[in-house]
């Protein structure tokens, strides 16, 4: 068992911590706001730590899942310098590939480990320790952090050198953007052409049209229910992400730009905390205003 810090308790920190404790390993989590670290000890086996300082001091794995590469930058500034040596350092955040490989040049100054592993699977998959992680880093320090990080995960992949996996996460985010409008144009379409939106999915997804948005996401898209995942601002932030990478890469990128728009046009129906399938609500909108 294993001495772990986690560090940022929000929708998805805040049931990992907890399955790293409910695996039997030393907990001490940091939260920005307090009280949610309170929160989280009255739940679960572990300590609270004032300041991300004192969370690290004596962890074996620190763990970060904060909101965006600024988040990252702060308290990776007060946490690098205390770390002890042989520890490791493992980002949750979706952030930036640039952000990661300078984390592990930071760690390494240290003689500390560090994986960039941003998790897909949303806070369902948090929650149910069911996370696929993508990851990047160096063999050694990826092998001695997977079985650890298997308390909340179902599938973890080292992609290669550090930036690797918020790279794959990248790709991650820009083929959800695609599938998601698709599929909000294709129920759209069923609903205007007076079709029964339940025989449409029965039938197209047994087909090549199926996947994972269509199977769990499809209800409550016509129901216009969207507060059931990852947030339109989040999305943004990580579509802004991907788009500022491809302008360095000089990958092309039109449907996702495309996509990231009409985020920006859900965000301003006051969406912004509705789930990314909240796409279908802006073409809804559309119609109101014709």
């Amino acid at each position: 068992m294993a001495k772990c810090a986690f560090l940022g308790l929000g929708v998805m920190g805040f049931p990992m911590a907890g399955h790293l404790a409910a695996k039997g390993h030393q907990v001490t989590v940091w939260n920005r706001t307090t009280e949610k670290a309170r929160l989280w000890a009255k739940a679960h086996t572990g300590k609270v730590a004032v300041t991300p300082e004192d969370a690290v001091r004596d962890a074996d794995f620190v763990f970060l899942c904060l909101g965006d590469d600024p988040d990252v930058r702060a308290v990776a500034d007060k946490i690098i310098p205390v770390m002890k040596r042989g520890s490791v350092l493992v980002d949750h955040t979706t952030a930036s590939a640039t952000l990661a490989r300078g984390l592990h040049a930071e760690c390494k100054a240290v003689d500390a480990g560090f994986i960039d592993a941003p998790v897909s699977g949303g806070q369902a998959g948090a929650e149910n320790g069911q996370l696929a992680i993508m990851c990047g880093g160096e063999a050694d320090v990826f092998a001695y952090a997977e079985p650890v990080m298997k308390a909340y995960a179902k599938a973890i992949t080292l992609i290669g050198e550090a930036g690797s996996g918020q790279l794959t996460k990248m790709v991650n985010q820009i083929c959800i953007a695609g599938v998601v409008q698709g599929l909000s144009e294709g129920l759209h379409f069923a609903e205007q052409a007076g079709l029964d939106a339940e025989k449409v999915i029965g039938a197209i997804s047994k087909g090549a049209a199926q996947s994972w948005q269509m199977e769990n996401r499809w209800q409550t898209m016509v129901a216009g229910q969207f507060e059931h995942g990852f947030a339109t601002n989040w999305m943004r932030k990580d579509l802004r992400i991907a788009l500022d990478e491809a302008r360095n890469n000089g990958a092309r990128l039109p449907v996702a730009a495309t996509v990231d728009q009409f985020y920006a046009e859900v965000q301003a129906m006051g969406g912004g905390r509705w789930d990314t399938s909240s796409l279908i609500a802006r073409l809804k909108n559309a119609d109101k205003q014709a």
